[in-house]
This record gives structure tokens, C-alpha cells and sequence, in this order.
């Protein structure tokens, strides 16, 4: 038979693997909010790399620095706008790998924390005596499925 405290220790054991899936839970979905914010501005700078492939080599085109508008060179703006959407692709790709990583340990957490449950039912029911072998049941009760 179990002891007591070999019950309680699978308990504890138990509580802290549900307290890391809670944690990695957290972080998952924390990947996804910040991978959404990333979608949204690559999104916008697209579109502003599109407009900006529509105006002629002659355009003004201004930035805006805290409450002043600058002037700022056609190419210079292109070259700007590329390659914020070359580090936000970089970033994306950089959170689906830690996205997969996160699933990964989630899921070995899944199945680490259904094994402690099996093991803890399977030592409590050890200490729990076995029913009554000769038990009587009243056939009226049981009926056709």
C-alpha cells in the first residue's frame, strides 16, 4: 500500500507540472498577441510600399518626427519601408519557431501532467480495499439495453 506521503508528493509533483503547462499556456498566447501586432504592421507596410511604388520620382514625401513633418528622399523612404518589412518578416518567422517550440513543450506537458493523474489515481486506488467480490444484485434493476 501507498503512503500518505508518497500521495502527497505525486499531489505537489502534480501541481507544479499543472502550474509549468499554465505558465507555457500564458506565454503561447502571449506569442500570438505579439505575432498579431506583427501581422498588422506588415500588413500597413506593405500597403505604404505599394503607395509609395505609385508616386512619381519627383514626389515630396515627408515623415513625420515627433510633431514635425521632414522631407524625406523618394528612395530613402523605400529603402526605409523595405527594410522594416524585412525585420518584421524576420520577427514573425522568429516567433512561429518559438510558437512550435511552445506547442512542443505544451503537448510533452499534456501528457507529462495525464501521466501524474494515472499514476496518483492508480496509488490512491491502491490504498482504497478492494469492493466486495460477492456482491448482490437485484436482477429487476438491470435492464435491456
Amino acid at each position: 500500500m501507498a503512503s500518505a506521503t508518497a500521495i502527497k508528493e505525486l499531489q505537489r509533483d502534480l501541481e507544479t507540472q499543472a502550474n509549468v503547462l499554465s505558465k507555457i499556456q500564458k506565454d503561447i498566447s502571449k506569442n500570438h498577441q505579439v505575432r498579431k501586432q506583427y501581422t498588422i504592421q506588415l500588413g500597413e507596410n506593405e500597403l505604404v510600399l505599394k503607395e509609395l511604388d505609385l508616386l512619381k520620382e519627383d514626389a515630396n514625401v515627408y515623415k513625420l518626427i515627433g510633431p514635425v513633418l521632414v522631407k524625406q528622399d523618394l528612395a530613402e523612404a523605400r529603402g526605409n519601408v523595405g527594410k522594416r518589412i524585412e525585420y518584421i518578416s524576420a520577427e514573425l518567422k522568429r516567433l512561429e519557431g518559438t510558437l512550435q517550440d511552445l506547442e512542443d513543450k505544451q503537448n510533452s506537458k499534456k501528457e507529462s501532467v495525464k501521466h501524474g493523474r494515472y499514476k496518483k489515481r492508480s496509488t490512491v486506488s491502491e490504498e482504497r480495499p478492494l469492493p466486495n467480490s460477492k456482491m448482490r444484485f437485484d436482477i429487476s434493476l438491470i435492464t435491456n439495453i
